[in-house]
């Protein structure tokens, strides 16, 4: 080192962080040999701490301020100290500066679905979304349990270990729901509350401390989701007798305009309207806890005078209209005749 190095380095640093952008926690100053001037200004502005390392161990946290770093504060020796060392010294010190802002808009979801116990339904497999923030508390735990050494340390290096520690305790407070799955929409605050209390010991131990918590979703597996959708689907039909008449009528013109017209549709009519009927009294029975009656035998309806009759009490229900009851016995008369 000549001698020109050495009065340089001897003018009093002055020590800061501007921060050029988001994402970064904790930055270090970067300094000749790792070694810091007697008497030097230590500038920590709102939303930021540091923390001194000296000799390998942290000597003192620093709030937002200006401090100078000399006898009085900190055990640090100049090179004056040490010319009997070729002004080099042996204590080697570092200033690390910790973000302290929020960091917002943070995203969680569980990758796979936790199986639950579910009053509705028995066993179901839940999956869960939503949003958390944080901020650094305690730079020194941060620093021993978390960042160490390294230049920087960014929000990207910490958020797979934050994300698991979330993921696990959602996971947790999943099982342990006594919620029913449809009462979970409407409950999604108080289980916000719930896995914030339980993860802030736990983010407390690494010097972070959580600020807020949501939970913004909670869903069926896809395949579990249709199976469900069939069944509010079923439970909007409501009276299934009606709906069956409903979906016959609406086939009627339809089957009129294929080949054999509207006389093909009576063994198919009768086959859909027994099983209506079967559908209502099996739903019926099952609301009222006794067995479903036998369902009576359908009648023949694979003559033409079946089809006949079967055409007659949809015209005479208001099913179809006089025009396709004469068009359709039309066709059954031409099949009795040959003709």
């Amino acid at each position: 080192m000549g001698i020109g190095d050495f009065i340089k380095k001897q003018f009093i640093d002055v020590l800061q962080w501007n921060e050029d952008g988001d994402g970064v926690l904790a930055w270090r100053y970067p300094m000749q040999d790792f070694e810091i001037q007697y008497g030097a200004k230590l500038t920590v502005r709102e939303s930021q701490m540091a923390v001194f390392v000296n000799e390998g161990k942290v000597a003192d946290v620093f709030g937002p301020g200006l401090h100078t770093l000399n006898t009085n504060t900190l055990p640090v020796l100049t090179y004056l100290q040490n010319w009997d060392k070729l002004f080099e010294s042996p204590f080697k010190s570092d200033v690390y500066f910790f973000s302290t802002r929020l960091q917002l808009g943070r995203k969680w979801g569980t990758p796979q679905p936790v199986t639950v116990r579910d009053e509705d339904f028995g066993m179901v497999r839940l999956r869960a979304f939503g949003m958390y923030s944080y901020k650094l508390a305690d730079p020194k735990k941060f620093f021993t349990e978390i960042s160490g050494t390294r230049d920087t340390y960014s929000v990207d290096d910490l958020e797979m270990q934050l994300r698991n520690l979330v993921v696990s305790t959602m996971s947790s407070t999943l099982g342990n729901s006594a919620a029913p799955f449809l009462d979970m929409a409407a409950n999604l605050g108080v289980m916000s509350d719930a896995v914030k209390t339980a993860m802030t010991p736990v983010f407390e131990r690494y010097g972070v401390a959580i600020d807020n918590f949501a939970v913004e979703s909670i869903s069926l597996p896809e395949e579990l989701q249709k199976a469900l959708d069939t069944r509010i689907s079923m439970g909007m039909v409501g009276n299934m007798a009606a709906y069956t008449q409903y979906q016959t009528a609406n086939a009627i013109p339809l089957a009129a305009q294929n080949e054999g017209g509207l006389a093909g549709i009576g063994a198919s009519l009768g086959a859909g309207l027994t099983m209506g009927q079967v559908m209502t009294e099996a739903m019926r029975a099952a609301q009222a806890g006794t067995p479903a009656a036998a369902p009576a035998a359908a009648p023949a309806v694979d003559t033409p005078e079946a089809r006949l009759g079967k055409l007659k009490s949809l015209l005479d229900g208001g099913l179809i209209t006089q025009a396709d009851y004469d068009a359709a016995k039309a066709d059954v008369i031409k099949q009795i005749t040959g003709g």
